[in-house]
């Protein structure tokens, strides 16, 4: 049976994320720990399941937008879960505006969230949490918005919630394995996460909204904290070890793409939340996962952030396709041309799949090329694909189509260069190395540069799509 090329097209879609506990995507999934470095998520679940199961950790986890971050956290929570751990993932560029974070809006995110899924289990009841429902009450008031708990809501994986502002309910909860409970018995943990989610939603989408919301729960964060610790993180605990999980694990995605843009008072975004308050982000009592913004690694307060969290962040480099010194990753190009092939034929075998290569690719050769070409990057190397697909619209896919590709990108990526950024880009070129926030801001943001790991720790390249550019050849 010939492969289809919207089929094609559809299965290498770079937009789309890998979740391991789905078997389709399962097959999918490439390790690529023996050439980033090191065995990365096993380290950071041996540190929650191994070291310190019964106390609270706090991990941070950063890399390029694009590089997998995602997929492999959710490996991760696939792996915590297999191991006897309740796992809270969530994205929460769906609950946050990322130009506009503040430490009350991750707060209350997590709370929802984590309110949210233990409304789904079986023997999980929790008493009236009386200190949050107060605070949400208040936020209510003072937005002047009609939090309406009367009418009736739908809570993801329980189906149709209805209460009144005084907190009780006048239906039933449809809960999984258990049928339909009074809605007394989950009362406190769904009017939490119902009266989240619709100031919160409101307020996403409102400047105006949010200042007075913040002007609110910022200057009760200490109460904030302990109302979540007190009436929701440590009595979940204990409900959920009682029917046999070992904790609590919420992993906060996304959070990498809060834009690195100054408060009013000047101090980045970054800096303010995961430095300035970052004492106040790991008071969770439970462990919790952040993604954070990789331009954290070149700032100036690189220690005071590893202090402030007690550990360094997790860094998830790219798969290298060659050596610092120029030549080929053998084992890395074996990985990065599993990605497409994986995905072309995805119930054939790893020896099955090599023989079907000119079916995609009019040569090996031209296989090899898009593979060197992304620099191992993940996400790079599947728009490429894309782009080269619609461009010839016809298997298998020719060595002019890929050079096609290939100039309009670079092209693209020039437009926004100027002289000094060259002058950085063939600093990097010759010595392999990012220097500071300048360095940074201008190159990695830009992926104008890749970062990768081997024996003697990081090291730098420009990004493969401009290494031809005339500016970065060598002067005769």
């Amino acid at each position: 049976m010939s492969l289809d090329i919207r089929q094609l097209f559809q299965a290498t879609n770079p937009g789309y994320t890998l979740n391991v506990e789905n078997e389709a995507d399962r097959r999918l999934y490439i390790d690529f720990s023996g050439v980033r470095g090191s065995g990365l998520i096993s380290e950071m679940r041996e540190n929650i399941s191994f070291f310190s199961p019964d106390n609270p950790t706090v991990q941070l986890f950063t890399g390029h937008i694009g590089c997998g971050k995602s997929t492999e956290l959710l490996r991760l929570a696939s792996e915590l879960r297999q191991e006897g751990f309740h796992v809270v993932y969530f994205e929460s560029s769906q609950d946050l505006e990322v130009g506009d974070v503040d430490i009350s809006d991750i707060l209350m995110a997590i709370a929802r969230r984590v309110s949210e899924s233990l409304i789904k289990l079986d023997q999980i009841e929790l008493e009236k949490p009386k200190g949050l429902q107060g605070l949400l009450s208040g936020a209510a008031k003072l937005l002047q918005t009609e939090i309406d708990l009367s009418a009736e809501a739908s809570l993801p994986g329980i189906g149709t919630v209805s209460a009144s502002t005084e907190g009780s309910f006048s239906a039933n909860l449809g809960v999984p394995g258990i049928g339909q409970v009074s809605a007394s018995d989950q009362e406190g943990i769904s009017l939490v996460a119902l009266g989240i989610g619709k100031i919160t939603a409101r307020a996403k989408n409102s400047p105006e909204l949010r200042s007075k919301l913040r002007e609110y729960l910022e200057v009760r964060t200490t109460n904030v904290l302990d109302s979540i610790n007190r009436e929701l993180l440590e009595p979940g605990i204990d409900r959920l070890k009682a029917i046999g999980k070992k904790g609590l694990v919420v992993i906060v995605d996304n959070l990498d793409r809060v834009e690195r843009k100054p408060k009013p008072w000047g101090r980045p975004q970054p800096e303010y939340l995961f430095v300035d308050r970052g004492e106040q982000l790991r008071q969770l009592n439970c462990h919790v996962v952040y993604t954070i913004p990789l331009a954290l690694l070149y700032s100036n307060d690189l220690n005071q952030l590893s202090s402030r969290f007690n550990t360094d962040p997790v860094v998830l480099p790219m798969v290298p396709v060659c050596h610092r010194d120029g030549h080929e990753h053998v084992e890395g190009m074996e990985l990065v041309r599993k990605i497409i092939l994986a995905r072309a034929f995805p119930t054939l075998s790893d020896m099955e799949r090599v023989t079907k290569i000119t079916e995609l690719f009019d040569t090996p050769e031209t296989f090899d090329r898009l593979c060197k070409i992304s620099g191992g990057h993940v996400r790079e190397i599947l728009r490429l694909l894309n782009d080269w697909i619609k461009k010839d619209r016809q298997l298998p896919l020719s060595r002019a189509g890929l050079e096609q590709v290939i100039r309009t990108r670079r092209n693209h990526m020039m437009l926004a260069i100027t002289d000094d950024e060259w002058a950085l880009l063939r600093q990097v070129r010759d010595r392999k190395k990012v220097m500071g926030e300048a360095g940074y801001d201008t190159l990695i943001s830009s992926m104008f540069v890749y970062e990768y790991r081997d024996a003697e720790g990081y090291w730098f390249d420009v990004n493969p799509i401009l290494a031809s550019a005339p500016e970065l050849q060598p002067l005769t």
